[in-house]
């Protein structure tokens, strides 16, 4: 059993429906477009899930932008909002045993910052749509919530090889898993994930981000040799010291094997604030790796979002490198990573 890497071979990706009652309401059609142009990319390569407070709503949003529904299946279940990487299941495989483990991690809307009462049990309102798209494959669901434990998916990178990656700022808020030291934390997660190394970002912060940090905005397995990863080249922007602390730390880590990671520096984009003045936490190091393809969000900066992409290019030589418009979500504080969830093949 393992937590398979992202780039590992999928069965689909779940996203999580906006609707009029989530906070995406004063924005809510420009909030739908960019999901539709979402689940237009991840359509041309692989099945989606989505989980809607009313599917037929969801249904007529994608069919007025012309999205073939085919390959989406829909589900049923209240939420109080969007964000999947973070309340969906987080997915094991046993490949001997074509077995598919589905982690069901308790959800507290990120330290008790937003309400989460829905959307921390949309794993057990969908778990039977979920085995059904894996078919023949047998299923079984681990409800960490009844072992007390918060956690969510932005928060974790593996390699697929044993090694994971994760954020002190995140992993040890006192606000998620106060009673837990960072060495129990981290043996919680080599048991959950029967992984072998932990490697714990001491060095990462992202004006606006509401997680606490997490590991998924800021550095991200490309291959088990490999990192992308956000740098700061402006000394007088407020990210420069600590984001040049983490590539320091980038630069000392070291494989299974002993040797050092290939990195792949994403530059930061230009400031975007909100209507208040408040710093959003655009990146795009927030990009979802789907079957042959790499998604990644861009922020209207076309300097910056095309060497973005040129990055990443590097980074995934074998797969289409295609970026989404994904403004509107840094408004709400998250972007492309966030709001969905990959399901790897067994």
């Amino acid at each position: 059993m393992f937590l398979p890497s992202e780039w590992h071979q999928q069965a689909f990706v779940q996203l999580t429906w906006p609707h009029k009652d989530t906070d995406w309401a004063p924005v809510l059609a420009d909030a739908i477009d960019c999901f539709c142009r979402i689940v237009r990319e991840i359509a041309r390569f692989e099945p989606v899930l989505i989980a809607a407070q009313d599917t037929e709503a969801a249904k007529t949003d994608l069919r007025k932008r012309n999205i073939n529904l085919t390959s989406i299946t829909f589900t049923q279940c209240s939420t109080n909002d969007t964000w999947a990487r973070d309340h969906a299941f987080i997915t094991c495989i046993d490949p001997e045993l074509q077995q598919v483990l589905l982690n069901d991690f308790q959800f507290n809307g990120w330290g008790l910052k937003f309400a989460s009462h829905h959307d921390n049990q949309i794993n057990q309102s969908i778990f039977s749509t979920v085995s059904q798209l894996y078919g023949t494959h047998r299923i079984e669901a681990r409800y960490a919530n009844h072992l007390d434990f918060v956690f969510e998916g932005g928060s974790i990178e593996s390699d697929g090889k044993g090694t994971l990656m994760v954020t002190s700022s995140c992993l040890l808020a006192k606000n998620r898993n106060n009673t837990l030291s960072q060495q129990d934390i981290e043996e919680q997660l080599k048991e959950y994930f029967n992984a072998e190394k932990v490697l714990w970002v001491q060095h990462s912060w992202l004006a606006g981000d509401d997680t606490d940090g997490h590991i998924d905005t800021v550095a991200r397995f490309c291959s088990p040799t490999s990192i992308a990863y956000v740098k700061c080249d402006n000394p007088d922007d407020e990210h420069y010291t600590e984001l040049n602390a983490m590539e320091q730390e980038l630069q000392a880590f070291r494989t299974a094997e002993g040797k050092s990671y290939t990195l792949f520096p994403l530059p930061l984009p230009d400031p975007c604030f909100d209507e208040e003045g408040n710093r959003l936490p655009a990146t795009h190091a927030n990009f979802l790796i789907v079957n042959n393809a790499v998604l990644v969000p861009t922020y209207g900066q076309p300097k910056k979002d095309e060497e973005a992409l040129n990055q990443l290019r590097k980074a995934f030589p074998n797969r289409q490198v295609i970026g989404i418009d994904c403004q509107v979500l840094i408004l709400q504080h998250g972007s492309l990573h966030c709001s969905t969830m990959q399901y790897p093949l067994a």
